[in-house]
């Protein structure tokens, strides 16, 4: 008896601490991998100062035209006057940054330079994602003979160097602009999604959500759709966030070796990099390592944001 009353004893005590667990889990409210990953973002110090860093510049880039102190294409007679090939004018009064080689106020265009960079950086980076998601999905719902023609091409691309690739799609073009940049860009991204979204959707292929969905005869699209995709999107994302710094990269690399945009009006980091600050380097240095620490704070802040997300879902980090 004493033996079936200590069974009873101890069966009663775990029965009451499940119980409390429940109640404490129910008063929270439950806590979801996003919302404990989040907490576990605002308590990462290297979180915060990358997300820092990226809001700062996005506030510049949007609220340029109110940031900047003048117009970046406009030449100013005071800038001008004592402008010559070997004496480029620095800080003055209303020009913190003092002149580019053509008279420009230089503050002015690297702030309209972050608008560029940024927008150049991230719409490279959602093209080539929208693409890789497109291609990821179809390798990995369809399998087969299409599956391996979509990896085997990937695997091609992923041979060659980014740069030498994206080199290569813009010197094929007729005529380097803007958008060739762009193109370039995402396409060399898009292998990179395609191959991390077919993995995740081929291990969730197998999983039992998808074989009772299977079992109860829900049709092929509508388990992909909503039961593959959603599962395989976690590792994508947090893949976008750190190739938006390699993005910013390859495009500044682009422009500082001449095969992006020729408009030399246009304030953009890795041209005003190449063009003057490079050239004129010996004359007034300060023309390359602004927008150099530019294009190396912003490619900082989202590798550090990017890295801080891929640990906050990693499922051994939770605690």
């Amino acid at each position: 008896m004493s033996g079936s009353g200590g069974i009873a004893t101890l069966a009663d005590h775990k029965r009451r601490r499940v119980e409390e667990l429940i109640a404490r889990t129910s008063e929270a409210g439950g806590v979801s991998l996003i919302r404990d990953a989040g907490r576990r973002l605002l308590r990462n110090p290297t979180a915060v100062v990358g997300a820092a860093i990226i809001l700062l510049f996005l506030v510049i880039a949007i609220f340029a035209p109110l940031v900047a102190p003048h117009d970046p294409v406009q030449r100013f007679p005071e800038l001008t006057r004592d402008l010559t090939v070997d004496h480029i004018p620095g800080a003055t009064a209303g020009h913190p940054l003092g002149s580019d080689p053509l008279g420009r106020d230089f503050a002015s265009r690297m702030i309209y330079g972050a608008r560029q960079t940024l927008f150049v950086g991230v719409l490279a980076t959602l093209i080539g994602l929208l693409l890789g998601v497109l291609l990821g999905v179809i390798a990995g719902a369809v399998g087969g003979r299409v599956d391996m023609v979509v990896m085997r091409l990937t695997d091609v691309m992923l041979a060659l160097p980014s740069l030498l690739l994206a080199i290569t799609l813009v010197a094929l073009a007729s005529r380097s602009t803007q958008w060739t940049v762009i193109i370039a860009v995402a396409v060399v991204n898009v292998p990179i999604f395609a191959r991390l979204l077919r993995g995740s959707m081929l291990a969730q292929r197998e999983s039992d959500h998808v074989l009772a969905a299977r079992a109860l005869g829900v049709k092929r699209h509508d388990i992909v759709l909503r039961h593959m995709l959603p599962n395989s999107l976690t590792a994508v994302i947090v893949q976008a966030t750190l190739t938006f710094a390699v993005a910013i990269l390859d495009a500044a690399a682009l422009s500082f070796l001449g095969l992006g945009d020729p408009d030399i009006n246009r304030a953009e980091w890795g041209l005003m990099l190449g063009v003057d600050g490079v050239r004129y380097f010996e004359v007034r240095p300060e023309l390359a390592y602004f927008p150099a620490l530019a294009i190396i704070l912003v490619a900082l802040g989202f590798t550090l944001l990017g890295e801080s997300i891929r640990e906050a879902l990693d499922p051994k980090n939770r605690r």
